[in-house]
């Protein structure tokens, strides 16, 4: 958290000794969550409370009592969601085309199909997010995915499939954009890397886990004259809705409102994520919060802002292999010459691999506080991995190839999502346009569906390629924005040389939010 702020200690002291007392003894036993809410916002306002007010509190201690609260329950609807999507490719290894008599072309349809309407629905879902709360909206729309899931184990025919494939993506189109948007709402900027990963490692422990579920379903095959593949989906489905109707009592909403903080603490984490991201030094009379209006005007500036859209570039870099990784990595490995079931558990150590790499580099960038290189990093390693791919016939090369690339794919997807939330102020278009990057990010989903055809097994040539060429633009555009951001800083380093930003009032650069020239934008 960069908030530099230069109080007067001698003139300040014992101002701020009554306003620590004050907090301390704030009695919020029976007043309702909008009460709370309001009354954390009027102490946290007042002049007299800086971050020395709070001085006594343990950091630590606080983030790990969060930390024990969310975490676990975010990781786990993750880990359901991931698994849940991916799982069709599982499926497939174990007799779902044949049994529907898919064609090749019919099958990457529905692969397809869940990106169109899972894109479509993110950017409302998070604005309803804000509306509605997380306790209520993100157990209700998992509870919609498992129901449908479970079907999915009942269809007969190719529509049938592909209709659950639409329903399951406007469905599941709410929980990885709300729950990064989510986190944000907890964790200052150079502390949510670490929780994004660890929630985000989910996605790689589901690519594990899937494979071995997957293994030990297909022994099903025949009980209750359904087919194995049918189990795969059908237990799945259970098991998310049982885990959402658990959830509406173990998701907390937000900091202000927390059952588990003291109300000292709950005003501490919401004074210091009011004021995160004001990086210039000012002094404590000129404190900047960030920007929380609700209206189109933020929706306009999320749209019409230019690096949400050459970081959609950056997201398609990696999202494409990950995708084209998670729904046919064990078909490629079963190409390779190895059995449906040495297949599945082929990709146990791949996604193992994968999870363990993410959370270190997450650690890493957290302490840091940069992003780009190890997004630049994770690409260039993704280059060398599927390279690999293409240019050898050897199936260890292939695997090792594959190997190297989704270890490098993983630690991307939480080191981006970050960089992006910690380069848009205010709240609400930070919500809005880190949904923009998602769903238009996610559209790669849509395209990776078709890069691996039947007709190019066993050596799928023309995905590896294409792979290839979705990870260079990738590089490209993480180039441009780590230029823009350096240049864009700079001159507000120039400026604020010049005390230009005497010109404004608070609100004005409040309003201003990342493109007030107190703003910093992280590299």
């Amino acid at each position: 958290m960069d908030i530099k702020y230069q109080p007067d200690r001698e003139s300040e002291q014992s101002q701020e000794k009554g306003t620590v007392l004050a907090l301390e003894h704030l009695d919020d036993h029976n007043l309702s969550k909008a009460e709370r809410v309001h009354q954390v916002e009027v102490a946290i306002a007042s002049p007299e409370v800086t971050l020395e007010s709070f001085a006594h509190l343990d950091i630590k201690k606080i983030l790990w009592k969060v930390d024990l609260r969310l975490i676990p329950t975010l990781t786990l609807l993750y880990l359901l969601s991931f698994l849940d999507r991916g799982n069709i490719g599982n499926a497939k290894i174990e007799g779902l085309a044949e049994d529907l008599g898919l064609t090749g072309a019919q099958y990457n349809w529905c692969l397809t199909a869940f990106f169109f309407t899972y894109c479509v629905f993110e950017v409302p879902s998070n604005m309803m997010l804000k509306k509605l709360r997380p306790s209520i909206w993100l157990p209700t729309i998992m509870v919609a995915w498992g129901i449908v899931m479970t079907l999915m184990g009942l269809v007969k025919s190719y529509h049938g499939l592909l209709a659950a494939r639409i329903f399951l993506g406007i469905a599941e189109a709410g929980l990885f954009p709300g729950v990064v948007y989510y986190n944000t709402m907890w964790y200052c900027r150079y502390e949510v890397q670490v929780r994004q990963a660890i929630f985000f490692s989910a996605a790689s422990v589901a690519g594990a886990f899937s494979g071995l579920l997957a293994y030990g379903i297909s022994y099903m095959d025949g009980v209750g004259g359904l087919a194995g593949w049918r189990w795969i989906f059908i237990l799945e489905g259970i098991l998310t809705t049982v885990v959402a109707c658990m959830a509406y009592f173990t998701i907390y909403d937000f900091p202000e409102t927390a059952s588990f903080l003291t109300t000292e603490e709950r005003a501490f984490l919401a004074f210091r994520l009011k004021y995160d991201g004001q990086d210039a030094t000012t002094d404590q009379s000129f404190r900047v919060a960030q920007n929380d209006h609700r209206d189109w005007k933020t929706v306009r500036a999320a749209f019409c802002d230019w690096q949400i859209w050459i970081n959609i570039v950056v997201y398609w870099g990696y999202v494409c292999p990950l995708y084209g990784i998670s729904l046919f990595l064990p078909t490629i490995i079963k190409e390779l010459g190895f059995l449906s079931t040495t297949a599945q558990l082929l990709t146990v150590p791949i996604y193992v691999s994968a999870s363990a790499i993410t959370i270190a580099v997450a650690f890493a960038a957290d302490r840091l506080r940069i992003r780009s290189p190890f997004i630049v990093g994770g690409l260039v390693f993704q280059l060398i991995g599927f390279s690999m791919c293409l240019s050898s016939s050897n199936a260890g090369v292939t695997y090792a190839g594959i190997f190297i690339a989704a270890c490098a794919i993983y630690p991307c997807q939480p080191s981006n999502i970050t960089w992006m939330s910690n380069n848009l102020a205010g709240s609400y278009k930070r919500a809005v346009g880190m949904g923009i990057q998602i769903s238009v990010g996610n559209l790669a989903g849509a395209m990776a569906s078709n890069f691996y055809r039947a007709a190019d097994k066993p050596r799928y040539k023309l995905g590896h390629a294409l792979e290839i060429g979705f990870i260079t633009a990738g590089l490209i555009a993480a180039s441009i924005l780590i230029v823009s951001y350096r240049t864009v800083n700079a001159k507000r380093e120039r400026a604020m040389a010049n005390a230009e930003h005497n010109g404004y009032t608070p609100a004005e650069l409040s309003d201003l939010g990342d493109k007030a020239i107190t703003f910093r934008y992280t590299l």
